[in-house]
């Protein structure tokens, strides 16, 4: 029955609040650890780029660095932009300049024309005011530099992340957090819950086809409207989408931790009843396989999708099963 895998857990099981408590508990010790090692390891501070692509003279299109910084001494009549690097104006940019995973550097007696665009690093100018449009605007997020250079200039870096003390104190955060998540979840819905991993182990392929189906229709749909729609109505739209993708994540991703927490625990387990116990082996599996290089997309896609199908399917009892021919 779908209401007793939600059961309380009886007296007997002491065993396995113990195992749950040294579990949790070493969980915590290692994640300490792992900050305190971290903390004690020197920042990685880019030394700039000594080797920054030089436009000289007249440029009269949009000018691009790609993993390597921009120098430019010269005039460039469009818009210039650098990927991992940072833009250096000497001289005279009549559009936009942009810099993802560096910064925009402006010396004195230079000139912008268009807008700034910074993420992750920082617009410096001289002392005195810059030569800027008084039209235009500057939109910084000053925060990772580091990372995201890194990432432009190592892009499939990140489907092989590297196996430092900062990684492992993630996953071990990663792991505690969906585990305190999923045990309040399940305590405070737990018939929605177990309704919800009935019909996945049912039907997990009609399940997955719905999200699919969502995601799309999601995707599509903010497109339009935002393309269509007055402004202030596609972004209500918008922020309601985000809000149903992140209701979805979450109760989607307790609901396949507990399937699959919940049969590890009868093949390995089985002299163990517990939920919390069947919880978090769901938690660390699902977290290792999100944690494998060029793997973790794909699980993370394979999480999403049915996680919006068991979200939108949540509120009806369907009938997932084929009806039997009556006797006659």
């Amino acid at each position: 029955m779908v209401a007793g895998y939600l059961s309380r857990e009886i007296p007997s099981s002491a065993h396995a609040a113990r195992f749950l408590g040294k579990t949790i508990a070493l969980l915590g010790a290692l994640l300490i650890w792992l900050i305190v090692a971290q903390a004690q390891v020197a920042p990685d501070n880019h030394p700039g780029d000594p080797q920054a692509r030089v436009i000289e003279g007249v440029s009269n299109g949009t000018v691009f660095g790609l993993g390597q910084s921009i120098r430019i001494t010269g005039t460039v009549k469009e818009g210039a932009i650098a990927f991992g690097g940072d833009v250096i104006v000497e001289g005279s940019v009549d559009g936009d300049v942009a810099a993802i995973g560096g910064s925009v550097i402006q010396r004195e007696g230079s000139r912008i024309g268009g807008d700034v665009i910074v993420l992750g690093g920082i617009y410096h100018h001289g002392k005195s005011a810059p030569g800027r449009d008084p039209q235009s605007v500057t939109i910084m997020y000053a925060g990772y530099e580091d990372q995201l250079r890194h990432v432009m200039r190592e892009p499939f870096s990140v489907l092989q992340p590297q196996l430092t003390a900062k990684f492992f104190g993630y996953r071990v955060l990663a792991v505690l957090f969906w585990f305190v998540i999923s045990l309040g979840l399940t305590a405070a819905m737990p018939n929605t819950v177990g309704r919800a991993v009935a019909r996945l182990q049912l039907t997990s392929l009609r399940v997955a086809l719905i999200g699919l189906l969502g995601t799309i229709a999601i995707t599509l749909g903010v497109f339009v409207c935002l393309l269509i729609l007055p402004s202030v109505i596609g972004a209500l739209i918008t922020i309601l989408a985000l809000l149903l993708t992140l209701v979805a994540t979450i109760f989607g991703r307790v609901v396949i931790f507990a399937a699959t927490g919940h049969g590890l625990q009868r093949r390995l387990l089985p002299r163990v009843q517990s939920e919390s116990v069947a919880l978090l082996l769901g938690v660390v599996v699902w977290v290792a396989l999100a944690s494998l290089p060029f793997v973790w997309p794909f699980v993370v896609a394979g999480l999403f999708v049915p996680s919006l199908g068991l979200a939108l399917t949540a509120r009806y009892r369907l009938n997932w099963k084929k009806s039997l021919p009556t006797k006659t």
